[in-house]
């Protein structure tokens, strides 16, 4: 992408591992949704293999430097204040990492297309006996929470609990909204 802005924070280099292994499997054609997308690690990232990408979050002044670019939306949101803003089956593909509002997974399933894919990880209750963070409850996951949360009908693709290769305790799930054209098994290995 040649007008991309050149990349200057850390984080924006440093893309989930759990992302770049499932993101292969999203329709390059639809839009990918980066909910709570912080410091843009997934969002340049998503641009930069070909995506279209929405990032979200309630400060996006370290996003402000790509806008302009070619495939890339940046929304000023606080999605736990207001009213879910976008329309069913919008998004191929919805990216959520170390943010979690449970209140928000309903909408997570009707806005994705079917076919779509949904991909989250974020902190689960070890993580604060560990770290002492994130401290409220409503920030962290308990035990298999990302498995209740998917909703019925989905397809699971891979989840994990543990420890990360930081010393992070997280859950991660990869779902699909079923679709009319789907593969019938999903690669374990990225392709």
């Amino acid at each position: 992408m040649e007008n991309l802005p050149r990349i200057t924070c850390e984080a924006m280099r440093r893309p989930s591992a759990w992302v770049k292994r499932f993101a292969p499997l999203f329709d390059p054609r639809e839009e990918v949704l980066d909910l709570a997308a912080g410091e843009g690690r997934h969002t340049a990232w998503l641009l930069l293999t070909g995506h279209r990408v929405l990032a979200v979050d309630r400060d996006v002044s370290v996003l402000e430097p790509l806008v302009g670019t070619e495939n890339f939306t940046l929304e000023c949101r606080d999605l736990e204040g207001e009213p879910w803003p976008y329309a069913p089956e919008r998004f191929g593909a919805i990216v959520v990492t170390n943010y979690l509002h449970r209140p928000l997974f309903p909408h997570f399933w009707e806005s994705l297309r079917p076919g779509g894919h949904f991909v989250t990880e974020t902190f689960t209750r070890a993580n604060k006996e560990l770290w002492g963070r994130p401290s409220r409850p409503s920030h962290f996951l308990e035990e298999g929470e990302l498995l209740r949360l998917a909703p019925e009908g989905a397809r699971i693709i891979a989840f994990e609990s543990g420890e990360t290769e930081r010393g992070l305790a997280v859950e991660r799930i990869v779902w699909q909204k079923p679709g009319p054209c789907m593969r019938l098994v999903e690669p374990l290995a990225a392709p």
